[in-house]
């Protein structure tokens, strides 16, 4: 499993990526870092035309259910993948 060190490595690490990765890629690590850190979705889901808050809980909440420590493990892996480690 993935330190909360590691973890706050590959957060910093997500920000400085030479390559902006697909939406999709970045509502998983959305999501992932959500679950990892709040545990599952604690919101209500936004309504209306906010599509991309939508997209956004929608990622989180599919989360729902993994542990905070898988969360951060995953998170981990799909920044070093990411980042060609």
């Amino acid at each position: 499993m993935a330190t909360q060190a590691e973890f706050e490595s590959a957060v910093e690490k997500s920000k400085t990526l030479t390559e902006r990765p697909s939406n999709n890629v970045l509502l998983q690590l959305y999501g992932l870092y959500k679950q990892a850190t709040d545990g599952d979705v604690n919101t209500e889901r936004p309504g209306g035309f906010d599509f991309k808050n939508i997209a956004k809980w929608d990622a989180w909440k599919q989360q729902e259910g993994k542990s905070q420590e898988s969360a951060r493990e995953e998170y981990v892996q799909l920044v070093n993948n990411l980042a060609g480690e």
